[in-house]
C-alpha cells in the first residue's frame, strides 16, 4: 500500500506541489481560516481514487442488466454495501416497498391506408459484435408509468412533442382526438410529451430518437462510432415528474415496508401516473409511419434527419398500440454509507448517485457509482490515519432513480426531520460519457465547485478548471450548464432543474445541492449499447475520467465538511434572483401583462443582497464562534421554501427553482411568478409574487441573524 501510494503521487506530477501539504501559507479557500491542515488532507485523498480500481468496478456493476427491483439489482446493492464498509463506513441498506410497472407484452403495428402492415416491433435492438446485446434478460423496450391498453389511432407526426408544438397543430386545425402522437426525444422530459398529448385528447404516444438528435447526423453510430444506431431504443419513465417524483402512491410520504395500504393513495387516483399508452421505438421501426404519413409537409425546424420529407398527418397510417403493464409494489434498496462527524455529527453532507439502471447503464448510471466508490475508497484510506471530518458525511446510493427519483424521494420524505441540517447534498448520475465536465448548482455553490475545480489534475494536463474553461461541456438532460459563461464567469454554471436525485432534497425541503459530470458523445443513452463495450471504446478507455469524476466528486464532501464557514457565496445568489425578479418585469411590460406590482420583491432582493455582502465580508476571514454564523447561513437557503408549495403541484415548495410544468428537466426559475404569467393568470401571478417577496424577507433576514 505505501509503494502504490507513492506511485501514484509520482504519477500525478507535476500536480505533486498541488496534492502534498504546502511548506508555507497556502492560498486563501473560500470557507476556511487557514486552509494549510486541509491542504494535506486533501492531497491524501487525491492520491487514492485509483483508474484501474475504478474500472473493475464499472465491470462489475455492468456485468448484468440491473433492472430496479430485479434480483440483479440486489447484488449491485451488496456489491456498493460491500465497498462501503471495506473503506470503514457504516453501511445499512434501506428497503422500501414502491408501485413500479414491469412489462408483460408491448407491441406497435402500423398499416397503410389500404389496411397493408407497414411496420411491427418493437424490433430487437441489435448490431453486429456487440457482446452484451443478446442477454436474455434484457427488458423489452417499454417507458415506465405507462398506462395500459389495446388502442388504435391515425398517426400525427408532432415533433418534439412541446406544448408550442401542438400548438402550432392546432392552428393548422389539426385535431389530435383518439390520435397517436408520433414524438422525437429531445428538448423536454419524455413525461411531459405524455403529459400535453393526454391533456389535448391523445390515444397514445410513440417516442422515437431521431438521428438528427443522437444519430447518424451527429457522427458515426456503433460500433462503429458512439452515436445511436438505427436499432437503439431509448426507454424512460413518463413519470409525471412536473406533479410530483418518488413513489406515485405515497406522494409526501416515505413509502416504508411497514406503511399501511391505508396510508396509501390508489394509483388511480394518483397525481403522477399517464392513463395513456406511451411506447419508445428506434428511428429505424418509425421510418415507415413516417415515410406514409400524408397531410401537410413539417413545418421549418420540424425536420429530421431520416431521408424522406416529413408530414405530420393525419392520413395515410393507422397505429396500433397494446401495452400490457404488470404493476406492482416491488422492493427497493438503496444503501447508504456514514462517516459521523467529530466536531458536528449532527450536521451532513449527503453525496449521492443512483445504482439502477434501464440495461446496463454503463454511463448512466454507473460511471457515477464506479467513480463514487473511488471517492469512498479515498475517504477510506483518510480513515485509516485517523482522520474524522468535522461533519458526518453520507454516502448514499439510489435505487429506482429511473422510475421516478423513487429511492432518493423516499429517503428524503422519511429522514425530512434530520436533513434540516444538512449543510450540502452532492450529486452525481451521468458520471462519464466523456472528457467534458460539467456542473449545475445553486447559485451559492457555484463558485465552490468552480474553485475546488482547480485543486483536481484533469488527465489532459493542468486542472480540471482550466480543462472545464477550455471547452465547452458536453450536453446532458439532468443540467444546462453548456451555456456560454455570464457576465463575470469564467466558466458557465447551470441551474438545477430535475430528472436526477437532487430534485427532493433542494426542491422539496431546501438543501443546497449540485449535480456534476463528464460528457461527451453519447447516442447510446437508455439503449442495451449503454455497455461496458460502448464505455470502452467511446468514452474513457483507460478509465481516466472515473478517478478524475471520483475526486472531484470526493473533494466536494471533504472540503464541505471540514469547512469553519459553510462556503455558500449569497451575494451571487441575491444578484442571480435580482435578475431573474427584473426579466419577469421586463416580461411584463413588453407583453402588457399585469398589473403587477414589483417592487415589494425588489426590495425584498435589495435587503437580501445588503445582508448577504455583510455576512460574506465576515466569511472571507472567519474567526471565532462562527457556530451562530453557519445556522445563519443554512438557513437562509431553507427560507427560500414555502410550506404551500407551488400552484397545481405542492410537493415543490422551492420559491426559486423547480422543474418547467411543460420542459420537465429544464429549471424554471422563479416558477410560481414565471408560470402564472405564461398561464396569463394576473391574480395568481400577484399572488405569487407575494410568496416569493416573503422568501427572500425570510432569507434576508436569517442572514441579518448572523451579526
Amino acid at each position: 500500500m505505501i509503494l502504490r501510494k507513492s506511485l501514484a503521487l509520482i504519477l500525478l506530477s507535476p500536480f505533486v506541489s498541488l496534492l502534498l501539504p504546502a511548506q508555507s501559507t497556502q492560498p486563501p479557500v473560500f470557507g476556511y481560516a487557514d486552509f494549510t491542515t486541509q491542504a494535506g488532507i486533501e492531497a491524501k485523498f487525491l492520491a487514492v481514487p485509483d483508474a484501474q480500481l475504478a474500472g473493475q468496478h464499472l465491470k462489475t456493476l455492468t456485468a448484468e442488466p440491473h433492472l430496479a427491483s430485479t434480483p440483479e439489482d440486489r447484488k449491485t446493492a451488496d456489491y456498493v454495501a460491500e465497498k462501503f464498509r471495506a473503506a470503514g463506513l457504516e453501511t445499512e441498506i434501506v428497503p422500501y416497498r414502491v408501485l413500479m410497472n414491469q412489462p408483460k407484452a408491448v407491441r406497435v403495428e402500423a398499416f397503410s391506408a389500404a389496411g397493408q402492415l407497414l411496420m411491427s416491433g418493437p424490433a430487437r435492438e441489435h448490431v453486429d459484435g456487440d457482446p452484451y446485446q443478446d442477454d436474455p434478460r434484457v427488458v423489452m423496450p417499454f417507458n415506465g408509468s405507462s398506462g395500459s391498453g389495446d388502442v388504435t389511432g391515425e398517426a400525427v407526426y408532432a415533433n418534439y412533442c412541446r406544448l408550442e408544438d401542438f400548438d402550432q397543430l392546432a392552428a393548422q386545425h389539426i385535431d389530435v382526438h383518439g390520435k397517436v402522437m408520433v414524438c422525437r426525444y429531445g428538448s423536454n422530459f419524455r413525461g411531459v410529451k405524455v403529459y400535453i398529448a393526454e391533456q389535448r385528447g391523445a390515444a397514445g404516444v410513440l417516442i422515437y430518437s431521431d438521428p438528427q438528435d443522437d444519430g447518424y447526423y451527429k457522427g458515426d453510430a456503433y460500433p462503429l462510432g458512439p452515436w445511436r444506431p438505427e436499432s437503439g431504443v431509448q426507454r424512460g419513465s413518463v413519470q409525471f415528474l412536473i406533479k410530483y417524483p418518488g413513489d406515485p402512491e405515497t406522494p409526501g410520504v416515505a413509502s416504508t415496508l411497514d406503511l399501511p395500504d391505508s396510508a396509501r393513495v390508489p394509483n388511480e387516483k394518483s397525481g403522477n401516473q399517464p392513463r395513456i399508452i406511451s411506447i419508445p421505438i428506434s428511428y429505424h421501426d418509425v421510418t415507415p409511419i413516417l415515410q406514409n404519413l400524408k397531410g401537410p409537409g413539417v413545418p421549418q425546424g420540424w425536420q429530421g434527419a431520416l431521408p424522406f420529407r416529413y408530414h405530420e398527418g393525419p392520413g395515410g397510417v393507422k397505429v396500433h398500440l397494446v401495452s400490457q403493464q404488470d404493476y406492482q409494489r416491488r422492493i427497493i434498496w438503496d444503501v447508504i454509507g456514514k462517516i459521523k462527524g467529530s466536531e458536528y455529527p449532527d450536521e451532513l453532507v449527503v453525496a449521492g448517485n443512483h445504482r439502477d439502471a434501464w440495461v446496463y447503464g454503463a454511463v448512466d448510471p454507473s460511471s457515477g457509482t464506479a467513480a463514487m466508490l473511488e471517492s469512498v475508497h479515498g475517504m477510506g484510506a483518510l480513515l485509516k490515519t485517523g482522520w474524522r471530518p468535522k461533519r458526518t458525511i453520507l454516502f448514499c446510493s439510489w435505487d429506482g432513480e429511473e422510475e421516478g427519483l423513487i429511492g432518493s424521494t423516499e429517503w428524503v420524505e422519511q429522514n425530512a426531520k434530520s436533513l434540516e441540517k444538512a449543510v450540502a447534498y452532492f450529486n452525481m448520475d451521468v458520471g462519464v460519457a466523456g472528457p467534458d465536465f460539467g456542473a449545475s448548482a445553486v447559485p451559492s455553490l457555484k463558485q465552490f465547485i468552480r474553485e475546488l475545480t482547480r485543486s483536481v489534475p484533469s488527465p489532459i494536463g493542468g486542472t480540471v478548471f482550466e480543462a472545464w474553461k477550455a471547452r465547452h461541456s458536453s450536453d446532458n438532460e439532468h443540467r444546462a450548464s453548456n451555456a456560454p459563461p455570464m457576465a463575470g464567469e469564467d466558466v458557465r454554471v447551470g441551474d438545477l432543474g430535475s430528472g436526477s436525485d437532487f430534485t427532493p432534497f433542494l426542491q422539496h425541503i431546501g438543501v443546497p445541492s449540485t449535480d456534476i459530470g463528464s460528457g461527451g458523445p453519447y447516442g447510446v443513452y437508455h439503449s442495451v449499447f449503454d455497455n461496458f463495450a460502448w464505455f470502452t471504446q467511446n468514452a474513457d478507455p483507460k478509465f481516466v475520467y472515473l478517478q478524475q469524476m471520483a475526486r472531484v466528486f470526493g473533494l466536494e464532501s471533504l472540503r464541505m465538511a471540514d469547512a469553519d464557514v459553510l462556503p455558500y457565496d449569497y451575494v451571487t445568489y441575491a444578484k442571480e434572483i435580482d435578475a431573474y425578479i427584473d426579466a419577469a418585469r421586463r416580461r411584463c411590460v413588453d407583453t402588457k401583462f399585469g398589473p403587477l406590482d414589483f417592487a415589494p420583491a425588489q426590495a425584498a432582493v435589495a435587503r437580501l443582497t445588503a445582508a448577504a455582502e455583510k455576512v460574506h465580508a465576515r466569511q472571507v476571514a472567519p474567526s471565532g464562534d462562527l457556530s451562530k454564523l453557519n445556522l445563519a447561513l443554512r438557513q437562509a437557503e431553507t427560507a427560500m421554501i414555502s410550506e404551500a408549495g407551488l400552484p397545481n403541484r405542492p410537493w415543490y415548495r422551492h420559491t426559486v427553482y423547480a422543474p418547467g410544468e411543460f420542459t420537465g428537466y429544464a429549471a424554471v426559475v422563479i416558477p410560481g411568478v414565471n408560470e402564472a404569467i405564461d398561464a396569463k393568470d394576473v391574480n395568481r401571478a400577484a399572488q405569487q409574487l407575494a410568496v416569493l417577496t416573503h422568501a427572500l424577507e425570510r432569507a434576508a433576514r436569517a442572514l441579518e441573524s448572523a451579526r
